[in-house]
């Protein structure tokens, strides 16, 4: 086949390095000349047919202390057949909207054939990325020069190697040039002004521009309610008739917006080409095991697992465990209510200072508690949807959040609902609710800034430290080397996602929509967290975590299901 013919001898070590893979130390030669084939090895012997070239062949004096780091590319060819594989959509002469054909290419507006940027950077990084993780044991039983490193057909050669702790990290370069101008268009700038979301799109993907995009729309869709719960909670605090007012304005207010954030949505991606790429073109996840077999739609050999067996691990095992946490955060909200009862009783026989200080007590410690049960369960709910072993990432997240979120919206508001409909107390649910929101939002809000402001300072000064160093080579490895290889696995954090961004905004969506009649502020602290995690969020994009890899996506997925 002619994608198989992409790569000459002389350009095996001419090329970009866009992704870097880094080895463990104590990793044998016989492995890394089998991966190093497997990864540049042809398609249709199994391989990925990708450039990889090693960064120490490219060092001087100032050898990397791990010397089993690599640089992976492509040739412009191998990225436009990479392109059609994945199904990215372009924008053709005409207007319209198409998935992109390596035969039709001339169609598309931008191309070129010596246009280099016709696919952008983070496109690019994707299709690598999608290419290694389709890297699948065919004939193998183990992994060369580790023979307790068992292997199976269809069984995913980056996963097995991540669990054996033979790959240590697999991450995209930043751009330093395109970066720098990305963080002065998005947070440097001293002026109110709106995201540059086309730029955050085309550096950091679809599904973290589209975060944005939502945080910055509920932001603004939050200040009409913020505008009015200050008279409410200035001049209405006692007047119960007058909350039917301000429940109903919640009600309509949060079907609306979510209703044209839809519009809004669709809009974004229909403009960046991912508006029906995902539901088209959705390959298997890496973590997906089973036996290799042929897909009867694409033709492709991948795993195929049994969907009985994974139903009997979702309502056997997962379902009961799920019960079981749920009841126990019910256990933990009655242990809560007692507590407050026995404040309660201790303030009315005593009436000092201190016995008005200790009503405070037990919704600061149940706020704790809630959180610490929060991040165990997220952990154990992990742990069981990888188990369960879902083909598709969308499945995946699907499973993870509802496990998430239904646990976390018993934890959360389980107490409130209780005071609100069965104890009836007005008064009493007002100091709970405040303090979950202020747990929720100022306190996380504090931590997350000062571990970025934290982690910053660290960078500093290991960054003037490594400047210290003489003798690199002026060059684009040498660049490389010192800026995004050195600088990445030791002064930036690895990005987790936007899991738990979401999953704050799922909270606090809760708190403002369900609650603020009672406490009209919580829309104003909304806005003002939101505010604030714009810009820490951006700045921890670009100057924190590592570069995640780029991911397209038509929609926020699941969380739009859980606001509705």
């Amino acid at each position: 086949m002619k994608r198989d013919k992409f790569v000459t001898e002389d350009e095996r070590y001419n090329f970009r390095p866009l992704v870097v893979l880094e080895l463990a130390k104590k990793t044998s030669k016989e492995t890394i000349d089998w991966l190093i084939k497997r990864i540049s090895g042809k398609t249709k012997d199994g391989g990925a047919h990708l450039m990889i070239k090693p960064l120490q062949k490219f060092s001087d004096k100032n050898e990397p202390e791990n010397p089993n780091i690599y640089f992976i590319g492509a040739s412009r060819i191998r990225f436009l057949f990479g392109a059609e594989a994945v199904g990215l959509v372009r924008e053709c002469t005409d207007g319209s909207m198409r998935n992109f054909t390596y035969s039709n290419r001339k169609i598309f507006k931008g191309f070129e054939d010596d246009n280099e940027d016709f696919l952008t950077m983070a496109e690019r990084q994707y299709i690598i990325k999608q290419e290694l993780e389709h890297l699948r044991a065919k004939d193998e039983t183990m992994i060369p020069g580790h023979p307790q490193a068992k292997l199976y057909p269809g069984k995913s050669i980056l996963r097995r190697l991540k669990s054996c702790g033979i790959l240590v990290q697999i991450y995209p370069l930043h751009d330093k040039e395109q970066l720098k101008k990305l963080c002065h268009s998005w947070y440097y700038q001293k002026k109110l002004a709106w995201q540059p979301l086309d730029d955050i799109a085309c550096y950091f993907g679809q599904t973290i521009a589209l975060y944005f995009g939502f945080l910055e729309y509920l932001t603004f869709a939050l200040i009409p309610m913020a505008l009015l719960g200050i008279p409410y909670y200035m001049f209405a605090w006692e007047d119960y008739d007058k909350y039917v007012l301000l429940a109903t304005f919640n009600l309509l207010w949060s079907t609306v917006i979510l209703e044209f954030w839809k519009r809004s949505c669709a809009s974004l991606t229909f403009r960046w080409g991912t508006l029906l790429m995902k539901r088209e073109f959705e390959e298997p996840r890496s973590g997906f095991h089973g036996v290799l077999g042929t897909n009867p739609i694409t033709g492709r050999e991948e795993p195929v697992y049994s969907t009985l067996k994974k139903q009997l691990r979702i309502y056997l095992v997962s379902l009961p465990f799920v019960c079981l946490c749920l009841y126990f955060s019910l256990y933990v909200m009655m242990i809560y209510f007692d507590l407050e009862n026995w404040a309660l009783a201790y303030h009315e026989e005593e009436q000092s200072g201190f016995s008005s200080l200790l009503l405070y007590v037990p919704s600061i410690i149940y706020a704790v508690v809630i959180e610490i049960m929060n991040w165990l369960y997220k952990y154990a709910a992990e742990c069981l949807t990888q188990w369960e072993n879902h083909r598709l990432e969308s499945s995946y997240q699907n499973h993870l959040v509802l496990k998430v979120l239904v646990f976390n919206f018993l934890n959360c508001f389980a107490s409130l609902f209780y005071i609100a409909f069965v104890l009836r107390d007005m008064k009493l649910l007002r100091q709970p609710h405040a303090v979950l929101l202020a747990d929720e939002q100022i306190l996380v809000q504090i931590i997350e800034t000062y571990l970025t402001s934290w982690k910053k300072t660290q960078n500093k000064l290991r960054t003037n430290k490594w400047k210290k160093c003489k003798g690199l080579k002026e060059n684009l490895e040498a660049w490389l080397t010192q800026n995004s290889v050195r600088k990445g696995p030791k002064q930036r954090t690895l990005y987790f996602g936007t899991f738990d961004d979401y999953l704050e905004l799922f909270l606090q969506f809760g708190y403002v929509s369900l609650f603020s009649c009672v406490y009209p502020l919580a829309a104003v602290l909304a806005v003002l967290n939101n505010a604030t995690e714009m810009y820490s969020d951006a700045f921890k994009m670009c100057q924190v975590f590592k570069r995640p890899f780029s991911e397209p996506t038509a929609n926020i997925g699941v969380w739009q299901v859980t606001k509705e």
